[in-house]
């Protein structure tokens, strides 16, 4: 039989091997939250690097003052677009863009410095497409309500292309034309458009 004093003394270890016990279980919890913490900011740092290496970064453009536009691309400029009105000039890097209106057309025309045109836009309606080209697109789209809602004339390189916008009561519809082919390039439910 144990007495009273060695009873106590037993507690007291046992009472200590308890604490003992307790400060190794809040240790291994520290431990663990601790590990999982540098994970975590290890995974973050991984992603945030992987992701800018498949990061594609495109040229800077650089858009700078309208009154600076040069002499050979004015002159180009005043020849071709006599009527033009409300001109507004940008500079994109080292090309010049005009944006200006003739007749009932938006129009956008991309110079090099040295004045030669690299694509030319005109924005317009159905009025503005060419008799055969309106008459290919009609016969296309008679079978429904088609209504022919924009005209968009791209000149670049030589290509003469036009990109028709129709619309019914259910779908968009965007056509191009080029080299007398038609191309439905795009079908769009209305119903997709709007959700």
């Amino acid at each position: 039989m144990y007495s009273i004093k060695q009873l106590y003394c037993i507690g007291l270890d046992c009472n200590s091997i308890i604490i003992q016990n307790s400060k190794a279980k809040k240790m291994k919890i520290l431990f663990i939250a601790a590990l999982g913490g540098c994970m975590l900011t290890l995974f973050t740092v991984n992603n945030a690097i992987a992701q800018k290496k498949g990061m594609t970064t495109l040229p800077d453009v650089t858009v700078t003052s309208t009154s600076n536009v040069s002499e050979k691309v004015a002159k180009v400029f005043n020849a071709m677009f006599k009527d033009a009105q409300n001109v507004q000039w940008t500079k994109l890097n080292k090309n010049f863009l005009a944006q200006f209106i003739t007749a009932d057309l938006k129009n956008r025309v991309l110079f090099h410095k040295n004045g030669e045109i690299v694509y030319h836009i005109k924005y317009g309606h159905e009025n503005n497409l060419p008799q055969e080209i309106r008459r290919i697109v009609k016969s296309q789209y008679s079978y429904v309500d088609f209504n022919i809602t924009s005209a968009i004339n791209v000149l670049q390189d030589r290509r003469n292309i036009w990109v028709v916008n129709l619309e019914d009561n259910k779908k968009y519809v965007i056509v191009r034309f080029e080299d007398g082919e038609l191309e439905e390039v795009s079908n769009l439910n209305k119903s997709l458009a709007t959700n």
